[in-house]
Parts: structure tokens; C-alpha cells; sequence
């Protein structure tokens, strides 16, 4: 097993998830990026292009595009395509609205290059626990 990073962190919207994380070094768009039906991120050249963002701890800087994109996270939470949670660098408005009107935990205000795809995330009151994927 690999080493178990702490970090506080600023609750955007409270709640306790667990999951493996999904990393993006770019900005995600859940309005035209995700399919909200599949949870597929189908945007063009995204670094994330075919991956599922279902049952994922998604990580990303920060949010992009319209502001469709909050109902856009809300559809996909009703379809059971959403992600687990979201962690942020900085969380901007559009994803901030999303994750709470989908009782989605969000968090933000970590550095996000010391989280890799497939490292263990525990999300809890104000803390993300990291277990490093070996």
C-alpha cells in the first residue's frame, strides 16, 4: 500500500465519499465535456476523452464553459452518472452550484498535483485523505 497523505481542505458542499480518483490538469465543462447519460467525458482532445467519471472521485483545476453546466452535473446525478465527488484547486460557481443542488460532495483549496489517477480518495469533514496508487 502506498503512503497516506492529509490535507485540509475548504467544504464546498459536506458530505463523506470514498472512491479512486479521476485526475484531469484541465479544466472540465459538464455542459458538452460529459455525456450525462453515460457519465463519458466526450470532448474532443480532452485529456479525460473516453473516460467514465462515474463512481469517481473527479479531480480537476477548475470548472468551465456555460452555466447549463450546473443542471448538466444534476442530470447526471439523476442518472447515476455523476461522480462521487469533486475535488477542485478552485472551485468556481458553476461546478459549486452543480455539486450542491446534486448533494455531491465538493471540496477545494489542494494542491491537485499531489493526486494521481488511481490513488484513493476519502473525503470527510474537511479533510481528503490520499493513498497513493502503487
Amino acid at each position: 500500500m502506498g503512503a497516506l497523505r492529509e490535507y485540509k481542505v475548504r467544504v464546498i458542499r459536506t458530505g463523506f465519499a470514498q472512491g479512486t480518483a479521476l485526475k484531469s490538469d484541465e479544466p472540465i465543462s459538464f455542459f458538452g465535456c460529459v455525456d450525462p447519460e453515460t457519465g463519458v467525458v466526450v470532448e474532443k482532445d480532452h485529456p479525460l476523452e473516453g473516460e467514465s467519471i462515474k463512481d469517481r472521485i473527479l479531480v480537476f483545476p477548475e470548472g468551465k464553459g456555460s452555466t447549463v453546466g450546473s443542471y448538466s452535473l444534476y442530470r447526471m446525478k439523476k442518472n447515476n452518472t455523476a461522480p462521487r465527488a469533486i475535488i477542485n484547486r478552485l472551485c468556481e460557481p458553476i461546478v459549486a452550484v452543480g455539486a450542491i443542488i446534486s448533494d455531491i460532495p465538493c471540496v477545494d483549496g489542494i494542491d491537485i498535483s499531489k493526486i494521481n489517477s488511481g490513488d484513493k480518495i476519502i473525503i470527510r469533514e474537511g479533510v481528503v485523505f490520499v493513498n497513493e496508487d502503487e
